[in-house]
């Protein structure tokens, strides 16, 4: 490195500074050196170039370094408790001189005691050798707790997560029984169609059931009573009982019904979509043919419930309107039997024909009544009449009246054995009367029959299948990979909750 006649800058750029003492040149001391070169007035930018300059001069760059290792020995000295050896107290203090001068294009400049060129005693350098020995020692402190840390928390991490998880893919892979699982989806419909119909089931006379139904049989197909039908059609509990089946999902050979109905509800399930309608069942059983029989089966029972949801009301309504049909064909029958029987005891079919006929004779003997008057009215005209013509004429005459009035009270006059024709007549006009009524009941309770008929048909609620339960090919559960990654999140939020839990406590417990 070349330098001008006065000690200015150099010329060209200085090679790396390396320490006598082997320590580490840092961007810290770098900085100090230019720093320091700058007070010193000595003009020197290149941070190599000032350590070379301050070597030479004596000023020590590792000064603030020591002034913090005196700080945390002296720390470390009173929380250990220990005292400073007698080698260190008997060693008299290296003379230091307080000023120096530096020429440096004719300015005089003051220089601090540190930064003075000081002559060490052979003392103060072993106190150095001791400083950097325990800045290693602590150092390697360091690094040894980080270690022990980091490994404590690969322990705790293997015990709380990685053995759990491993336990649980060793599960799902090797042990866990293969089971299947049958979908099935289907709709309850009704003969009606409603307001939320669609337009094919508007022309096919179909509808959607309430969503109230559909919830009714969500819940007919998760309880006992589907449980226990089931147990006793196809044996539901033995199933789960077969040795075959790991010990974690098969049924203890002691199990209750309540255990069973819980194994029911874990393997059966039922979701309803209103905004559908549609019921999504799910069947799961340890083979296929076993799964397949259990939906068909649960799908029926739910059948049977949706028809018996109405049952009731559509059977009270139709009794009702066939009782009153019967009734009114009974009343109409009775009415028939009335008529019949007042024609059999007055002897008259039809009083309007008997009527007509009684009044035609009385008509034919009126003409010729008028006849016969005309014929003696003429006679007598005669000067001198025919006697014994018009004594005939006479007798002719009295036997047409007296023949008219015995019609004309045959007609209205009854005699001690029989009732007039008028009396029969109003006696089969009042029944008539009441036979046409009885007709117009039994045409209105026949017709309250046919509605009620067909309002119940309309009520009828049955189950449409969309997705027909089939079996499976293949397992369905375990899924071994998702329960494994399941498992792995689970423990791993557990483990990163507790820490952070302990970690907040033992914080507030040291404040």
């Amino acid at each position: 490195m070349a330098e001008d006649s006065d000690g200015g800058a150099a010329t060209g750029a200085a090679p790396p500074y390396v320490d006598p003492k082997g320590r580490k040149i840092l961007a810290r001391h770098k900085q100090f050196a230019v720093r320091q070169a700058r007070r010193m007035g000595l003009g020197l930018t290149d941070p190599n170039a000032a350590l070379h300059k301050l070597a030479e001069m004596g000023v020590n760059i590792f000064a603030n370094d020591e002034k913090l290792l005196d700080l945390a020995t002296d720390a470390r000295s009173r929380e250990a408790g220990a005292q400073v050896p007698a080698k260190k107290q008997e060693t008299p203090p290296a003379p230091r001189r307080e000023k120096r001068v530096a020429k440096k294009a004719g300015a005089d400049v003051l220089m601090e005691p540190e930064d003075a060129v000081v002559m060490k005693p052979e003392g103060e350098r072993d106190l150095k050798a001791e400083r950097e020995q325990e800045i290693a020692r602590i150092q390697r402190d360091l690094v040894i707790r980080r270690r022990g840390r980091f490994m404590a928390m690969l322990l705790r991490i293997a015990v709380f997560v990685m053995i759990p998880t491993a336990l649980v893919g060793f599960y799902s892979y090797l042990v866990a029984t293969d089971m299947y699982a049958t979908d099935s989806e289907f709709v309850i419909q009704t003969a009606e169609a409603g307001v939320g119909a669609t337009e094919l089931g508007s022309l096919i006379g179909l509808g959607s059931a309430t969503s109230q139904d559909s919830v009714v049989v969500q819940g007919y197909l998760t309880s006992r009573e589907a449980f226990l039908r089931l147990q006793s059609d196809y044996d539901y509990v033995e199933h789960f009982k077969n040795p075959e089946i790991d010990a974690v999902q098969r049924l203890p050979e002691d199990a209750t019904l309540d255990d069973a109905y819980a194994l029911f509800g874990s393997h059966v399930k039922v979701g309803y979509d209103p905004s559908e309608g549609v019921i999504r069942m799910t069947v799961i059983a340890t083979t296929p043919e076993a799964s397949q029989t259990f939906s068909q089966a649960l799908i029926r029972y739910a059948e049977d419930r949706v028809d018996g949801l109405t049952l009731e009301a559509r059977g009270d309504q139709l009794r009702d309107a066939l009782a009153r049909r019967d009734e009114a064909e009974r009343e109409l029958l009775s009415a028939q039997e009335r008529i019949v029987a007042l024609q059999q005891a007055r002897e008259v079919l039809s009083p309007e024909v008997e009527l007509q006929a009684t009044m035609g004779i009385i008509n034919t003997l009126q003409l010729q009544l008028e006849t016969r008057r005309l014929e003696l009215r003429q006679l007598l005209a005669n000067p001198r009449p025919n006697q014994s013509r018009a004594d005939v004429l006479r007798a002719e005459i009295v036997g047409y009246e007296s023949r008219i009035n015995e019609l004309r009270a045959e007609l209205t006059q009854p005699d001690g054995s029989s009732t007039s024709l008028a009396g029969i007549t109003a006696e089969l006009r009042l029944a008539e009367l009441e036979l046409a009524t009885k007709q117009i009941i039994l045409e209105e309770a026949i017709s309250g029959a046919e509605a009620a008929q067909i309002k119940a048909d309309q009520q009828t609620r049955y189950i449409s299948v969309g997705v027909a339960p089939i079996a499976p090919i293949g397992a369905t559960y375990p899924r071994k990979l998702e329960n494994t990654l399941l498992a792995f999140i689970v423990f791993s939020g557990i483990y990163i909750l507790g820490s952070l839990t302990y970690s907040i406590l033992r914080e507030q417990v040291s404040l």
